[in-house]
């Protein structure tokens, strides 16, 4: 495959996205959370079939059953690390979103094994299941803490990424397509350092920073999820489709983020400290989207990269170098403090779904 068949199908993708969903069974794992409750809402608007909501969150799947307000809504309480309620949980399905994990980083480091026993034994059971029951597409959600990692959560998640993309290999005649799609911070998901640093400012400061040299790419949750819908749609099996996303300084966030909200909060400014704390366990100034040896190996998009990964892991240098040596935090383009704002004001319309 070549560039131009991508865009042919990106093209595409557009004015067939309702086409694609309409009808399907649709399995979403760690349906409670931001990108699971964001995709199931999404999904709807689509006339899918059922979307089937996994979680062991029990109390955040009653309450998004009542926002979402429909009956193609399914609960499933259950883990991943339980194969035997995947298999039920699978039946039928064409297309399944993995978002279920483990992934807030000093967590992760604090309980290792916790870590494997979900985001790698989890998704390898869920990728069984899913050959078994031959379903149409399975979509891993990844992050760009699985490259070149150096923490728990990002080792776990590129042998998420891994076992993913190997399962095409192993599917033998099945029509299974086995695909990840990788990207940075989504802020105003829960845990994101929007939301952390919202807390903060609520209670009056201190707002901490680990480093004021840290960048992390960052995109809201809409945009998220609709490149995850499109990537869906084009995807054939064995790609790792990278988000395009700009980067922010975390130290700008925060300075933007207390401009917002100290008022409205009964602060002014002023009183809200910016505290350094140094770096927290597996974490890093700059993240990267993809590795300098990934890049030899892609397919740009306007709104992605496509990670041939069997080329990659192939070594196969058959396809032409590209100009891009890799994609890091440090290196893509910050937003200005301005289009912060207008980035956290958009958010903020749509914070009622996650708060």
């Amino acid at each position: 495959m070549n560039t131009q068949d991508f865009k042919r199908r990106n093209e595409n993708t557009n004015n067939e996205l309702r086409d694609f969903y309409k009808d399907k069974i649709i399995l979403i794992t760690g349906g409670a959370g931001s990108i699971g409750s964001e995709l199931a809402r999404k999904i709807l608007e689509y006339s899918p079939k059922v979307v089937r909501l996994l979680d062991i969150n029990e109390t955040g799947l009653f309450y998004l059953k009542h926002k979402l307000k429909s009956d193609r809504i399914r609960l499933f309480i259950g883990d991943i690390r339980d194969k035997d309620r995947l298999r039920r949980a699978i039946e039928d399905v064409d297309i399944v979103f993995h978002t279920a994990a483990l992934k807030h980083v000093p967590l992760c480091e604090y309980n290792p094994f916790e870590a494997i026993k979900t985001n790698v034994f989890g998704t390898q059971n869920l990728l069984e299941v899913a050959i078994d029951e031959n379903v149409e597409k399975f979509i891993t959600i990844s992050t760009d803490k699985a490259v070149n990692p150096v923490n728990v959560l990002g080792a776990t998640k590129l042998l998420a990424e891994r076992l993913t993309i190997s399962a095409n290999l192993y599917k033998g005649s099945r029509r299974s397509a086995f695909s990840c799609v990788r990207f940075g911070n989504v802020l105003g998901t829960r845990g994101s350092v929007f939301s952390v640093f919202f807390d903060q400012i609520r209670r009056g400061g201190p707002v901490t920073i680990t480093d004021v040299e840290m960048t992390r790419f960052i995109m809201d949750v809409s945009q998220a999820v609709n490149l995850i819908l499109k990537a869906t749609k084009i995807a054939r099996g064995g790609e790792i489709f990278v988000l395009k996303m700009p980067a922010i300084k975390i130290i700008d966030l925060a300075h933007v983020m207390i401009e917002i909200l100290a008022s409205k909060f009964g602060y002014s400014p002023e009183d809200i400290e910016i505290k350094i704390i140094g770096k927290r366990p597996g974490e890093k100034i700059h993240e990267e989207l993809m590795t300098e040896e990934e890049a030899k190996y892609v397919y740009e998009l306007d709104d992605m990269f496509v990670i041939d990964s069997f080329r990659v892991i192939n070594g196969d240098r058959t396809l032409n170098q590209r100009k891009i040596r890799k994609y890091s935090s440090d290196r893509a383009k910050c937003l200005t403090r301005d289009e912060i704002k207008a980035l956290i004001e958009k958010i903020m319309e749509q914070s009622q779904y996650f708060y």
